[in-house]
């Protein structure tokens, strides 16, 4: 079973607000969740940057450079 799946949505919710509550506090940067979700996303290897919605693409970029993993931008 996958963790993910014994979440409640409720429980995925905290979760998605404290990665983003995190990743301000240690980056001292505002950005959009979703650019933070799609990150996450790219990083498990679910998403490609060519997925991102163009509105946030440059956001998902900053947010893996700040991880480290600018190879995952391009």
């Amino acid at each position: 079973m996958k963790f993910s799946s014994c979440l409640t949505r409720g429980m995925k919710t905290v979760i998605r607000k404290l990665l983003f509550f995190i990743y301000e506090k240690i980056f001292g940067k505002e950005v959009e969740l979703m650019a933070v979700i799609y990150a996450m996303l790219i990083v498990k290897g679910k998403k490609t940057i060519g997925q991102v919605p163009e509105k946030i693409r440059e956001q998902v970029r900053q947010v893996l450079e700040d991880l480290e993993v600018t190879e995952l931008s391009e």
